[in-house]
């Protein structure tokens, strides 16, 4: 396939296939004279970059991994268990500032009760 089909198939634009390209995020792309010719395999692989990206990847963070023809899943995972690592501590950091935003609030209302009793 082209890579006008397979960037409507992956939900991504032609410009960002040559960036992975570029990047050597999909290995060794096939010519066909001037144009790219692409595989299932390679739609797979751009449809886990783009799924990579959506739960916060940078293609930064991918390039080890996922760059040449082979996938190092070890090491996939272990980024996906240092991602989910960071993302516990900061939903508990936000946790903690959610807390201290209720605390604020209820002085808030508080002193917003405090002056309708002494405006009464």
């Amino acid at each position: 396939m082209y890579i006008g089909e397979i960037a409507r198939l992956a939900g991504t634009s032609p410009k960002a296939l040559r960036h992975y390209e570029s990047l050597g995020l999909l290995g060794d792309v096939r010519r066909s004279g001037a144009y790219r010719v692409y595989t299932q395999e390679d739609l797979a692989q751009v449809k886990l970059i783009r799924q990579a990206q959506t739960l916060g990847f940078r293609l930064a963070e991918l390039l080890p991994i996922l760059a040449g023809d082979a996938t190092d899943w070890a090491a996939l995972s272990q980024h996906i268990a240092a991602k989910r690592a960071q993302l516990q501590r900061d939903i508990a950091r936000l946790r903690q500032l959610d807390a201290q935003l209720v605390d604020i609030d209820v002085e808030i209302h508080d002193c917003l009760a405090r002056q309708r009793q002494q405006a009464a």
